[in-house]
This record gives structure tokens, C-alpha cells and sequence, in this order.
């Protein structure tokens, strides 16, 4: 029988991932950390590893790079799992010798069996065959079928087992982010901080093993952004605390949309961005594209103002203060478009007093970012709308 070591700090999806591997014919072991994924790994000799790169004790990047030094697992198949948004810790697990990388947020326990497929066919070494009767260990009430029973069964009973317990996730999110808010002291607030990481990081892992991708990129995202702040504590401020409460409240509509048709099923969106000077643009197109969202960059707000006549646009990303036609009078014009009545509008902009804010909402705004910004704050404020309006389409 192969071994199968996964080493995933979240109990749940370890469990469930454990599940499916045992009904394939492996013998699988669980570590929950990266300390813990070592010495499993000289107990238990696996033949193939699964690895969360985002762990405690010790990160699965280091965990990486201390078995690629080992002679006796120099060649031992690793398969990572990351964050879409850390693309530098992506990058990171390619260079310390991993196999294969998913993201997160799409991983399905089906697709990583694929996965585990392929390479094993790739490197010309025999699967185990199924084991129907392969006694299951509970996850979260969720029990896998039989061998006999569809892919799909097992998959609806995770989704239906992950939002029954989803208002309960967001009333903790709500609470975690209260509780930093008023928080005193840094080392109490970055312990609080912390925590509220940690259960983003679950919220993604096990949306993401129900199979509602949509959750799953928005909870990365916020996750990506939450890491950033933990790690730079110095850009904490209201603007973002604010994108944080308003991206947990957007989980909590998404996961009251999770029976209905994926996000994903629908186009890609489009976005507008609309502002004169050249180094601020490209900070917002970097930002965007962070989120994997397609965007075209525009100089002047007259020609802006005639591609939104001829041209259909998910987000508009303005800046205010341009020559010739202000952010805020190219707003008020393109609210008078038909098709762009409702398209959400966000301004970005050094202008952060109470006036400007009003103004925004006065011309048609939607939302105000104000420079300088982060750039995962961008992307995860850009997202929320794409999907708010993605998300409409749907209930029409």
C-alpha cells in the first residue's frame, strides 16, 4: 500500500483529504504543523507528500528546503498548496524543489487526486487500487461515500455539511475583527491580529474543499491582506480596517448565495481605470491584477468617458484629481449612461478629508481608497465589487 503524508494545520480538511485518500489505497498519516510534518516524515517514510505552505512552527517553504537537503527524501514527491495572492511564496516553494503547486482556493479533493494521478503516472509508479471499505474517520460530519457512489455526491455533502456552520464562521470573523479593533497595546493587538489570520486561512481551505470557489478567492484574498497587515503592522489604519469589515461582510452574502449557480461560471469581469498619472495607474493595474482581474488603463478622462459610452465595464477605478474633467464630474457623467448606472465606482485618491468623501458619494461613488494605498487592500476592495455585481447578475 503507498503512503500518503498531508500536512495541513487545518483539522477538518486534513481529515476530509484523508478520506478520499484512503478510499484510493493509501495509507495516509496527518501532521499539523511543520515541525510535526518532519519527524512524520522519518517515522513514516511516505511516498508522497501534500503540503500546506502556510503552517505554524515552521512554514512549508523551510519544510521544502530541509527535506531537498536531505539526501533520503532529495526526490520524494511533494505537492504544495498556496494562496493564489502570495505569489512570492509561490515562487519561493517552486524554487525549494516542489512538484506541483495549487492554489487553495480551487483545490477540490477530486482535483488533487488528479493531481496525485498524474504524477504518479508521470514518475511511472503504480497506484494502489480503491478500497471501498476503508474504515472513515469523521470530518466535521461529513462522511465520503462508498467506491461505488459519484464524485458528485460526496462533494454536495461537503458544501451542504460547510454552510450549515457558515453563519456561525461569520459571527466569529465579526467578532475576532472586533475584538482587534479594540484591542490596546501591540502585542495584544497583533496577537488578535493573528487569530483573525488564522480563521480566514480556514474559512479558504474548507470553502475551497466544498467546492465554492467564489468564497474561497475572497477569503484568500482577505487572507493574503490580513498576513500582509500581521507582518507590517505599520500600515494598520481605518482605511483598512474598514476594507476588512466591509470584505467579512461580503463573505457572509456570498455564503448565503452558496447553493445557487458558482461565480465562476461567468465571464471574466472588466475594469476601467482612469487616472493621468502614469506611476499611480500602474499602482493600481499592479494592484488589480494581484486579484487576477483584467483591467484597461486610460490616461484622459475624455477618452475614458467615451470607452464607458461604447463599452461595457464590471469596476471603474478613478482618481480624482485630473485636468480637464475631475474624477468626480467624469462619475456624474457616467452615471447618466444607461449601461453604467450601477457599474460600481471607486476613487482613489491623496484627497482624504470628509469633503472629498462626500463629494464621491454625491457624484455616484461606490467606495474611496485614499494614497498611498496597499496594494492587496486594492485588490481585495476591487474584488468585493466584482463579485457584488458578478453575484446580481445571478439573482436576476
Amino acid at each position: 500500500m503507498k503512503k500518503m503524508l498531508i500536512i495541513e494545520d487545518d483539522k477538518i480538511v486534513g481529515h476530509i483529504y484523508r478520506h478520499r485518500f484512503q478510499m484510493e489505497g493509501f495509507q495516509v498519516e496527518l501532521a499539523s504543523d511543520g515541525e510535526a510534518g518532519l519527524t512524520a516524515v522519518k517515522q513514516f517514510k511516505p511516498d508522497m507528500v501534500i503540503l500546506d505552505l502556510m503552517l505554524p512552527k515552521l512554514s512549508g517553504v523551510e519544510v521544502l528546503r530541509k527535506l531537498r537537503a536531505d539526501q533520503t527524501t532529495k526526490s520524494l514527491p511533494v505537492i504544495v498548496l498556496s494562496n493564489a495572492y502570495l505569489t512570492g511564496i509561490v515562487q519561493d516553494a517552486w524554487k525549494a524543489g516542489a512538484n506541483h503547486c495549487m492554489i487553495k482556493a480551487t483545490c477540490t479533493p477530486k482535483k488533487l487526486i488528479d493531481v496525485v494521478n498524474r504524477l504518479s503516472a508521470d514518475a511511472r509508479v503504480p497506484l494502489p487500487g480503491p478500497v471501498p471499505n476503508t474504515p472513515a474517520t469523521p470530518a466535521a460530519d461529513a462522511h465520503p461515500p462508498s467506491g461505488a457512489e459519484d464524485d458528485g455526491v460526496f462533494q454536495a455533502e461537503l458544501r451542504q455539511t460547510f454552510l450549515n456552520s457558515a453563519q456561525e464562521q461569520i459571527t466569529q470573523l465579526r467578532g475576532l475583527l472586533q475584538a482587534f479593533v479594540k484591542s490596546e497595546g501591540d502585542t495584544d493587538r497583533l496577537s488578535r491580529l493573528f487569530t483573525l489570520y488564522r480563521k480566514v486561512h480556514s474559512l479558504t481551505s474548507n470553502s475551497a474543499v466544498a467546492g465554492l470557489a467564489s468564497v474561497a478567492k475572497m477569503a484568500s484574498a482577505l487572507e493574503a491582506l490580513l498576513k500582509e497587515l500581521y507582518e507590517k503592522p505599520k500600515n494598520i489604519n481605518s482605511s483598512v480596517i474598514r476594507t476588512v469589515a466591509h470584505s467579512i461582510d461580503f463573505l457572509a452574502v456570498l455564503l448565503e448565495h452558496g447553493r445557487a449557480q458558482d461565480l465562476e461560471e461567468l465571464p471574466a469581469p472588466n475594469i476601467l481605470v482612469v487616472d493621468d498619472e502614469a506611476l499611480s495607474r500602474r499602482a493600481v493595474i499592479h494592484s488589480l491584477e494581484r486579484a487576477h482581474l483584467k483591467c484597461v488603463g486610460v490616461e484622459d478622462p475624455s477618452v475614458a468617458l467615451n470607452l464607458l459610452a461604447g463599452s461595457p465595464f464590471d469596476l471603474v477605478v478613478l482618481d480624482v484629481d485630473m485636468p480637464g474633467l475631475s474624477g468626480f464630474d467624469l462619475c456624474t457623467r457616467l452615471r447618466a449612461l444607461p449601461a453604467h448606472a450601477k457599474t460600481p465606482v471607486v476613487f482613489v485618491t491623496g484627497l482624504t478629508d470628509f469633503e472629498s468623501r462626500a463629494r464621491s458619494t454625491l457624484s455616484g461613488g461606490n467606495d474611496f481608497i485614499a494614497k498611498p494605498f496597499l496594494f492587496m487592500e486594492l485588490a481585495v476592495k476591487a474584488l468585493t465589487h466584482v463579485l457584488r455585481g458578478q453575484l446580481a447578475i445571478t439573482r436576476r
